[in-house]
């Protein structure tokens, strides 16, 4: 496989002292994904050159304006979590430019599938408000400049951050052609994302919300991506699959208590390139959202990397299994089967 990779370089300009979303994330997956024989393999792309037009494509122009003026105020926050520095938006522009790099080599057919290494990341982000770490919503814009630029008509949205989507969500959740599948932890930060949320007018049914238990763990989130989603994103059939890669539902990160482990996000990837396969000629991009245990972070890219490049490759886990006993999810997937109408 040909594997479209970018990250964008002036990331570290956006950083508060202490927060848990902070430079050192992308500088982990970084070093380690430089160090490896793999980074030679990729194909490196460099940001594509955005403005705000580009993100006028999911955002209000009220909340840009807002969001510019902050600046002039920075370092602020814009809400409990979410800070900005003066040069914050550039930033947060690049990491779109980037995912659009990604996106266009894999639309344009010169890579299979891609991996964008961003931050700040999106998926919290509505269209009217800055919130959970996130000022643009990446991946919902990457959507929305691939369906305008390339006529994509068709597209997925897989969700694995340990947090709930609702960014994302609020922008597709009357959308029949853009299937948004959310697995996360709950209850949880931000509160959303309950397997009721299933979309509004036409496009209800296509808004999929699977809110896990603490302690899922791998086994019981990889029944979740093959006896419930998997048919689901059959009966769609997207043209195209995005995924908002958030690796903090890793045993040892902070924020979490899900329980997974290298070697499962390995497992997530593999059955997303499967469904990629079947039916959007092997057309996969994710971007990076969670993860704020820098080691296990940079660990589960590490391992994403290679599965994209190699669907059968060997996977390291340096860290190993949960120390924690799983939770039976079994009741909760067949009733969200019953749900979604799911044979």
């Amino acid at each position: 496989m040909t594997t479209a990779f970018g990250f964008n370089p002036s990331h570290a300009r956006h950083y508060e002292p202490g927060h848990v979303e902070r430079p050192e994330r992308l500088e982990a997956i970084r070093e380690r994904l430089s160090s490896s024989p793999n980074w030679n393999r990729l194909q490196h792309v460099e940001p594509l050159a955005v403005d705000l037009d580009v993100a006028r494509l999911v955002h209000r122009r009220t909340y840009l304006e807002r969001l510019q003026q902050a600046l002039h105020r920075a370092p602020t926050r814009l809400d409990p979590d979410t800070y900005v520095q003066p040069e914050s938006l550039t930033v947060a522009l690049e990491a779109v430019g980037t995912l659009l790099a990604v996106t266009r080599a894999v639309l344009d057919g010169h890579a299979d599938n891609g991996f964008a290494a961003i931050r700040p990341p999106g998926h919290h982000a509505t269209p009217e408000r800055a919130m959970g770490f996130c000022l643009l919503s990446n991946v919902a814009i990457a959507v929305r400049w691939a369906q305008q630029t390339f006529g994509v008509e068709r597209v997925a949205i897989v969700d694995f951050d340990v947090h709930h989507g609702n960014g994302t969500q609020e922008v597709f959740y009357e959308d029949p052609n853009v299937l948004f599948i959310s697995v996360h932890q709950f209850p949880h930060y931000p509160g959303t994302g309950r397997m009721e949320e299933i979309g509004e007018g036409r496009g209800r049914g296509t808004t999929v919300n699977v809110p896990l238990p603490p302690f899922t763990g791998d086994a019981g989130y990889l029944e979740v991506f093959r006896r419930l989603l998997g048919p689901i994103v059959r009966r769609f059939r997207p043209e195209v699959l995005f995924v908002s890669a958030g690796y903090d539902a890793h045993w040892r990160d902070p924020l979490s208590a899900m329980q997974l482990t290298v070697a499962g996000f390995a497992q997530l990837v593999y059955e997303l390139m499967e469904w990629a396969d079947a039916y959007c000629d092997n057309r996969l991009i994710a971007a990076l959202e969670g993860g704020y245990d820098a080691e296990a972070l940079a660990a589960s890219v590490d391992a994403t990397v290679v599965r994209l490049l190699d669907p059968v490759a060997e996977i390291e886990d340096p860290i190993g299994p949960s120390p924690h006993e799983p939770a039976d999810v079994r009741d909760l997937i067949y009733e969200l089967r019953l749900l979604h109408k799911v044979a």
